[in-house]
């Protein structure tokens, strides 16, 4: 169990590195929208989402209600429904459901990337020690990230001013890596449609509609093809 928590942590430190940058940029809006920083880091503690955590910022931003805020954040969350089946049905090979319980907090889009190309190679025995370590690693760099950003963040941007530009494209660059990672045979039709139907809403609705959206279009088109190529 130790030996496996270890290796899980050291799994982990791609997405920590990832993490960082985007987390220090999320605690950097939070407080400039006029969070406290101690609000920034319990919302990252809480909700531990990121994507989710600056669109629940540009909600609350813009006005949102918590009827608004809540359901727009529970639907972008809800893709974590597929995901914890997938990676439960790895971790019931000789584990209860209450381990797989415990662990589907921190079953973030970056862990699952990372967990669904390494469980299968796995000891059934080590799978949960695994996990536990590279999501222990993945949840703290988060809270660092956004802690030193809320902190920080003001004084940094100020003495570099391309940083600004540059944490934009940090989020991006996260999900591109693990993508590439996890391999594109097979995808690339399905990220075709999630692509062009999340640029077709941007443009023709707000963000909290497009995401979905596209995640929809996705996850339809590769069920498709998974479908055609079991018949």
């Amino acid at each position: 169990m130790r030996s496996g928590v270890f290796s899980g942590l050291a799994d982990s430190v791609p997405i920590a590195a990832g993490y960082v940058p985007v987390a220090f940029s999320f605690g950097l809006a939070a407080v400039q929208m006029g969070l406290g920083s101690a609000w920034a880091v319990a919302i990252s503690a809480l909700v531990f989402a990121g994507a989710s955590q600056f669109v629940l910022l540009s909600l609350w931003a813009a006005g949102g209600t918590p009827l608004a805020v809540v359901p727009t954040v529970w639907l972008l969350n809800a893709r974590h429904l597929l995901y914890g089946q997938v990676v439960a049905e790895q971790l019931a090979q000789g584990r209860s459901a209450r381990v797989s319980s415990t662990l589907a907090f921190g079953l973030t889009d970056e862990v699952f990337a990372c967990a669904a190309t390494r469980l299968p190679g796995l000891p059934p025995e080590r799978r949960a020690g695994w996990l536990a370590g590279l999501q222990a690693g993945a949840y703290g760099a988060w809270i660092a990230g956004t802690a030193l950003g809320a902190a920080a963040g003001a004084q940094w941007i100020d003495r570099f001013p391309l940083l600004r530009e540059a944490l934009q494209f940090m989020l991006p660059a996260l999900f591109l890596s693990l993508l590439l990672q996890m391999g594109m045979r097979g995808r690339a039709v399905a990220l075709g449609a999630a692509a062009g139907v999340t640029l077709l809403g941007l443009a023709l609705a707000p963000v909290a509609v497009a995401l979905p959206a596209g995640m929809l279009a996705g996850a339809g088109f590769q069920l498709l093809h998974a479908g055609r190529e079991h018949d």
